[in-house]
C-alpha cells in the first residue's frame, strides 16, 4: 500500500516567518525543465519558501514543517511538465538547490 500524499499547493502552510533560502543554485536540468514549462524559478522558490511543499507524502510534509521551525533540511517536490522538480534547502540555510532527481 502506497503512503498517502499531501498536496500542499492548495493549502499553503503558514508560519510566522518563511524559511531562509541562502545561496540559490539550480542544475542545468532544472533550468531547462522550467524553461520548457514556461515557469520562472522564482515561482518555485516562492512556493517552497512559504511552506507549499508541493506533492509530498504526508509524513514528509509534517517533517518539513518541523524542519522549517527547528532548522533541518527542507525538501519540496513539484510536478512540472510531467517531470519531478525538487527544491532542497540545507539544514544550515546556507543554500537552496533546484534539481531533478537524476541530478542528485
Amino acid at each position: 500500500m502506497q503512503a498517502p500524499h499531501c498536496d500542499t499547493s492548495s493549502t499553503t502552510q503558514r508560519r510566522s516567518l518563511p524559511i531562509q533560502l541562502g545561496q540559490v543554485v539550480a542544475t542545468l536540468g532544472a533550468l531547462n525543465l522550467l524553461r520548457r514549462a514556461n515557469l520562472n524559478p522564482f515561482q518555485m522558490l516562492s512556493r517552497h519558501r512559504s511552506g507549499d511543499w508541493g506533492d509530498v507524502p504526508m509524513e514528509d510534509s509534517l517533517a518539513n514543517e518541523a524542519a522549517a521551525i527547528h532548522g533541518n533540511r527542507v525538501i519540496s517536490s513539484y510536478e512540472v511538465a510531467g517531470e519531478r522538480l525538487w527544491v532542497i534547502t540545507e539544514a544550515d540555510r546556507s543554500a537552496t538547490t533546484l534539481l531533478l532527481l537524476k541530478e542528485y
